[in-house]
């Protein structure tokens, strides 16, 4: 086997940098240094540069800061969602609030300052899943700004719940109707989506999906599952008293003391 001629062929991704913050550049660039399958192809202090260079110029994925001067990051994103295929955007952050969870539960994907090197790894290896799957990433782009609102970065209350989820599993990203989903079930790393005649897996922490739920819909019952409140069919003790709800769709939900009071006022 010619080892020389796997190299060759080993598929380069070309990445830019879009960060008002040279401290910001110089740290992305350091992380990528290592990375032999990764290149810097430009490095942009604003969105302005950065949309002129990608006028002539194919990039895989931006990293891509939020809080620049003039025109940020969400704005960048939102026109480059427009396009037919998308460049896989990371959005790079120093603010954790309530909106960036929103990336997550659209299969979008963000890096948090100081950027941790073991993120930074994990962030590009989804970022290639992303670029073997670029429709269904495109979608997931889109889908994120079709919302009637956008949660802003000191946003900790928003009130725009989802209407669909991008799920991201592996090797596949698919959209899912908030309508179709009849129940969730908690699985790890992974939230367990029961639709209709099948389980879709994306990968999300339960707590974070839940707080993009509309409580007006869902209703959590358990530390471990959320029901869709019309799909509510009856409740009931058993055994040693634990309480079991059962639902339209034919499955039956265990009910944790916690969460038994507010079940029983759908009844």
């Amino acid at each position: 086997m010619n080892t020389n001629a796997i190299l060759t062929e080993r598929e380069i991704h070309r990445a830019i940098i879009v960060d008002d913050e040279e401290s910001g550049r110089i740290m992305l660039r350091y992380f990528l240094s290592s990375k032999k399958d990764w290149t810097i192809v430009g490095e942009f202090f604003d969105v302005a540069t950065a949309r002129s260079f990608l006028d002539t110029q194919k990039v895989d994925i931006i990293f891509l800061d939020i809080q620049m001067p003039k025109e940020n990051g969400i704005e960048f994103a939102r026109s480059l969602s427009n396009s037919e295929q998308p460049p896989v955007i990371i959005f790079v952050t120093a603010y954790n609030t309530h909106a960036i969870e929103a990336f997550e539960v659209h299969a979008l994907d963000y890096l948090l300052k100081p950027i941790n090197p073991r993120r930074f790894t994990q962030t590009l290896q989804r970022a290639s899943e992303m670029l073997n799957e670029k429709r269904g990433y495109a979608n997931a782009l889109r889908d994120y700004f079709d919302r009637k609102q956008v949660p802003t970065l000191t946003d900790n209350n928003s009130n725009c719940y989802l209407k669909k989820i991008v799920a991201r599993s592996v090797g596949l990203m698919e959209s899912i109707s908030i309508d179709d989903i009849d129940w969730i079930g908690g699985a790890g790393n992974y939230v367990e989506l029961h639709l209709n005649q099948r389980i879709v897996l994306h990968r999300i922490a339960f707590s974070i999906l839940e707080k993009h739920l509309d409580p007006q819909v869902f209703i959590r019952v358990h530390r471990s599952f959320i029901v869709r409140i019309d799909q509510l069919k009856s409740i009931e003790v058993v055994g040693d008293g634990s309480y079991l709800i059962k639902l339209k769709c034919g499955a039956q939900i265990p009910v944790s003391e916690r969460y038994v009071e507010k079940a029983r006022e759908f009844f």
